[in-house]
């Protein structure tokens, strides 16, 4: 890569992309956003009354995550956001400003081992009752998109390692 990536950690609520991308920041010592912040109030209210989100409800909040993407792009800074990022064109639309510097860093695990963090997650707004809705909206990276894909079964500061190795990024 010219520049360092904006790196995008994605996947279901409950597979540590707030803890995975904060270690990868810290590490890089790069700006990071939790992307769950820019929802409007609206959705989180949704959430937190068990109703899953539609793509109506995602647009405006993607939007916000792509513009701070997109300021990033401009600024020619390297950066770290969490984002669900469930479908190829939720994807799409964060990469659109800066597809050649966005990557997406997918965190897999199993429906079984996300539900378990999800029980013993305490004060998140995302109730493990969504947890269904986010399997089925869910389309892993495919082959042609800028991404990797790492598994959930390690300790957060090991996935971190693995994120920074296979990217071949510096840590400060």
């Amino acid at each position: 890569m010219d520049q360092q990536p904006i790196l995008v950690v994605m996947g279901v609520s409950g597979s540590g992309k707030s803890t995975v991308a904060a270690l990868l920041a810290g590490q890089l010592g790069w700006d990071y956003l939790e992307g769950d912040d820019l929802h409007p109030a609206a959705n989180v209210a949704k959430m937190s009354a068990g109703i899953p989100l539609d793509d109506a409800d995602r647009w405006p909040w993607l939007d916000r995550i792509a513009e701070w993407i997109g300021a990033h792009e401009a600024a020619g800074l390297p950066a770290v956001v969490t984002c669900s990022a469930l479908k190829r064109a939720y994807r799409d639309r964060l990469a659109a400003g800066s597809p050649k510097r966005v990557v997406f860093v997918y965190l897999h695990g199993s429906r079984a081992e996300i539900k378990d963090r999800l029980a013993a997650r305490h004060g998140h707004f995302m109730p493990t009752a969504l947890l269904d809705s986010q399997f089925e909206a869910l389309q892993p990276p495919e082959p042609d998109e800028r991404s990797i894909t790492v598994g959930i079964g390690h300790a957060p500061a090991e996935e971190a390692a693995e994120i920074i190795r296979r990217l071949g990024l510096a840590a400060d």
